[in-house]
């Protein structure tokens, strides 16, 4: 499992749990955020540097990309749905 997935549940704990509020985090959140797309500057290199490897299985790639982002957006709202009904379950 990435580190980054590590760091974004132990966030998320801290927010639920009410340890950190998203006050203190914004100005972080914000500078990341502004400074995100020169953070995929060294992927996109990697990508043209491996150009003609890639592009004998590009159809492959670009269906497991589709198929793997279906799959992300459906059970992202799933368990948002989850989340939803039992909050409000919890108000009623």
């Amino acid at each position: 499992i990435p580190a980054s997935i590590y760091g974004i549940v132990l966030l998320f704990l801290l927010l639920e749990r009410k340890v950190l509020q998203v006050d203190d985090i914004k100005e972080v959140s914000d500078f990341l955020i502004f400074i995100m797309p020169v953070l995929f500057v060294p992927a996109a290199v990697g990508l043209i540097d491996a150009w003609g490897e890639l592009q004998a299985s590009l159809t492959a790639y670009v269906t497991i990309i589709i198929v793997v982002t279906l799959i992300v957006m459906i059970v992202t709202g799933r368990i948002t749905q989850w989340f939803l009904h039992n909050q409000n379950e919890k108000e009623t």
